[in-house]
């Protein structure tokens, strides 16, 4: 299998599973035929008790039939991950038929993890086991020059100081031990090699100015380049989103127990079968002497697509001959975790003398997403591993504005830039909840409200009048708007003057099968520039819908996590490396700032499952920038939206009335 990630575990995985229970159900009905002399047909199940359609005497239970028994049967399996096949000949029960399905079953976790009683990947003790710390750079990219492992020989509890190639780290008997470790051993470092780009404009002009390694996105449909001078008005901007963490609760850790044939493993890791793989090239053992144990880990959004903790945890064991235990420090976390990358994004459009959009050209330009996880990581790179596919396949990032509005010319690419970092560095990629998406569509979303509002129309109104025959689009535009409450009228608001002013913007995106509706309700103060987000109406629609309350629980993390990076996460760095290194530097929202969630399911039991756990994040940063420039007339381009850029716009509009003046 692959890993959990790109919201497949019920679009995917979930189908291998109902493949695989309708293939043990068929087994269990040829048994209970077998055992009651009845053909098979004339079988029905209810609460796991089988019974004779013509004859209800005749009856047995799961339990009698499997006897206490452990239920083996080969199930046919072809391919792997994407390509997975599991049982294909088998028709499971028809969704009219469900009972369970579509229903909101309690989940089984919560009493552990609301009392505390819950095993998380943080919980996992081992007999034997010891405690490692890694020593690295504070904030920038280095090498070690020397360990003077004699400023450590007085703590208590160390058992050995470990260098590998530029891999530095301390095992001792207990954490603390570790810690006090870690933080008095004297390490020179070398000056870097390549120092990070000092700004974030300087990013943006590499991203600009160097060649793509590749360029992805749909086919063209029409032709921009003849459409653009039919035209009445064209419209062009750029549009910014910087780097951002993702944060997560619990930083990095896993234990490994490396033994002179064999590792033993306990992560967190979103894809336990990339880590087993990864460990086996590393030691040079076979992969099946490399048993992965998964273990909960506390949210992680896309950053343990990259196992770094477990590749620590195995070079101090191994160094060790003992069991390690790995915690990375939120300093660890904050400034060592890979990013999600800056992007620079370049919208297009022209529309007749109608408001109608007839060309449309959206250019990304980015990071690969997957350069973290698809290169040498952390661990390896630093005992001398080298890339050998520096520039993996990524996704296309979104801005595909072309897979939902009826433009009949359109011309959509996201550019890959090779990022110059050879060296570790705090600066690497990785998936970040909906890679490039959220960003994308926020270029997409505000360049189709700047597009109404120059037409004096309606941003719902104006939306629904593009979507063409698209109906799953169209009803679920219309029912969020509806719940809502929207009123129909051109941004901004008559009231955008207002000292502390209200707005709200809608955005709706198309996440591969998923259809999501944003409308953010805000407030913005106009002498602070802050922006409150007061509600957020979410219209969801991922085909048949299995938890309703599972569904919302989605949605609503979704909504939490996007507003917090809608208003105020950013990476910050200079040319020594990443500055944003704890909750105060790098804050993200608290329980107070959360808005109120009204959320709009459209079940869907004819079409299959599609992703639930990233789409809700994809429209929320045009949402919200929309509703901003509703609320007091100025657009912004650049996230996160916070205070310091919302009163920079403010002054710069009244910069440029006054020299109009």
């Amino acid at each position: 299998q692959g890993r959990t990630a790109g919201s497949n575990t019920i679009q995917a995985a979930g189908q291998h599973l109902r493949q695989a229970t309708a293939a043990a159900r068929v087994e269990l009905l040829k048994m209970a035929s077998t055992r009651l002399d009845v053909p098979a047909d004339r079988l029905v199940v209810t609460d796991g008790l089988v019974r004779d359609m013509a004859d209800a005497s005749k009856r047995i239970s799961y339990a009698e039939l499997v006897g206490g028994r452990k239920f083996n049967i080969t199930i046919p399996v072809t391919g792997q991950q994407g390509g997975l096949q599991v049982a294909p000949a088998i028709k499971p029960k028809k969704y009219t038929d469900y009972k369970v399905v579509g229903t909101s079953v309690r989940r089984v976790d919560l009493p552990a993890k609301l009392t505390a009683n819950y095993t998380y990947i943080a919980d996992v003790r081992v007999p034997g086991m010891l405690h490692g710390r890694v020593v690295r750079p504070a904030t920038t990219i280095s090498k070690p020059l020397r360990v003077d492992e004699s400023s450590v020989a007085n703590i208590k509890g160390l058992v050995k100081v470990v260098q590998v190639g530029t891999f530095v780290g301390v095992v001792a008997q207990t954490e603390w031990a570790a810690i006090q470790a870690a933080r008095n051993l004297k390490v020179t470092w070398s000056t870097p090699s390549a120092p990070l780009p000092a700004t974030r404009e300087a990013v943006d002009a590499y991203l600009t100015n160097t060649k793509s390694f590749t360029d992805n996105g749909p086919m063209p449909k029409g032709n921009t380049d003849a459409a653009f001078p039919q035209a009445s008005r064209t419209f062009e901007a750029t549009y910014h989103w910087p780097f951002q963490n993702h944060a997560m609760m619990l930083p990095s850790v896993a234990v490994a127990d490396v033994q002179p044939d064999k590792v033993t493993i306990w992560t967190g890791a979103q894809g336990p079968f990339t880590t087993r793989d990864r460990i086996s090239d590393m030691l040079g053992l076979p992969k099946r002497n490399v048993i992965v144990n998964w273990v909960e880990h506390a949210g992680c959004y896309g950053r343990l697509t990259t196992d770094d903790a477990a590749e620590d945890a195995v070079l101090l064991s191994r160094a060790a001959g003992k069991p390690v235990r790995v915690q990375w420090s939120r300093q660890d976390e904050h400034v060592w975790e890979p990013k999600g990358p800056q992007q620079l994004m370049k919208v297009r459009v022209g529309a007749d003398a109608q408001g109608r959009m007839i060309a449309w050209e959206y250019a990304g330009r980015t990071f690969p997403w997957t350069e973290a996880q698809g290169t040498p990581q952390l661990g390896e790179r630093q005992i001398g591993q080298k890339n050998t596919a520096p520039y993996p396949a990524s996704p296309t990032g979104a801005g595909a504005v072309a897979q939902l509005y009826d433009i009949p010319n359109q011309k959509v690419t996201a550019a890959y830039i090779p990022w110059p970092q050879d060296d570790p560095s705090p600066l690497r990629t990785n998936p970040l909840r909906s890679p490039g998406e959220p960003a994308g569509w926020f270029a997409s979303e505000t360049m189709v409200d700047e597009v109404a509002a120059a037409y004096g129309v309606d941003a719902y109104q104006f939306r629904l009048r593009h979507l063409g025959s698209d109906q799953r689009a169209s009803e679920l535009l219309q029912a969020t708007a509806k719940q809502a409450g929207w009123k129909e009228r051109p941004s901004p608001s008559p009231d955008a003057g207002a000292a502390k002013a209200t707005g709200r913007g809608i955005a709706l995106i198309a996440r591969g099968p998923t259809l999501v509706c944003a409308i953010a309700d805000v407030e913005v103060d106009r002498a602070s520039g802050n922006v409150t987000v007061k509600k957020m109406t979410m219209g969801h629609d991922c085909g048949l819908i299995i938890n309703p309350d599972g569904l919302k629980f989605q949605i609503e993390a979704n909504v939490m996590q996007g507003v917090s990076r809608a208003l105020i996460e950013e990476t910050k760095w200079d040319a020594n490396g990443i500055k944003t290194v704890d909750w105060r530097t790098y804050p993200v929202i608290t329980f107070a700032k959360v808005p109120d969630v009204d959320i709009v399911l459209i079940n869907r039991p004819e079409r299959a499952s599609s992703g639930a756990g990233e789409p809700g994040i994809v429209p929320l940063f045009a949402a919200i920038g929309n509703a901003i420039f509703d609320a007091i007339g100025v657009r912004l381009r650049e996230g996160p939206f916070t205070p310091q850029r919302v009163k920079a716009a403010l002054q710069a509009r009244t910069t440029a009335t006054t020299a109009r003046l």
